[in-house]
């Protein structure tokens, strides 16, 4: 089966992951298909913490890949962000 997981990366205590399409039988850090966006939990001040290729997110699902609780999670998320900052005034 194809999930869309987080793999990490970074170092110790400083943790950045990326947002990959992957076998689910591969290690998390492990070979995967194709990278669709990044989250960085520690981002400070301009820095973006969490980027998604929707286009791409979205044609994954349609081959019939899986998100992971914490993409899907992260996915709700980055809806939130984007519909409060298109909010009328």
């Amino acid at each position: 089966m194809v999930v869309v997981r987080l793999a990490r990366s970074g170092v110790k205590k400083r943790p950045f992951y990326n947002m990959v399409v992957a076998d689910s039988r591969r290690h998390r850090d492990g070979k995967f298909i194709e990278r669709v966006g990044f989250y960085n939990p520690r981002a400070t001040g301009g820095e973006e913490s969490l980027r998604i290729q929707m286009d791409r997110l979205n044609h994954w699902q349609s081959k019939g890949a899986q998100l992971s609780d914490t993409v899907s999670r992260l996915v709700k998320q980055l809806d939130r962000q984007q519909k409060a900052t298109q909010s009328p005034e």
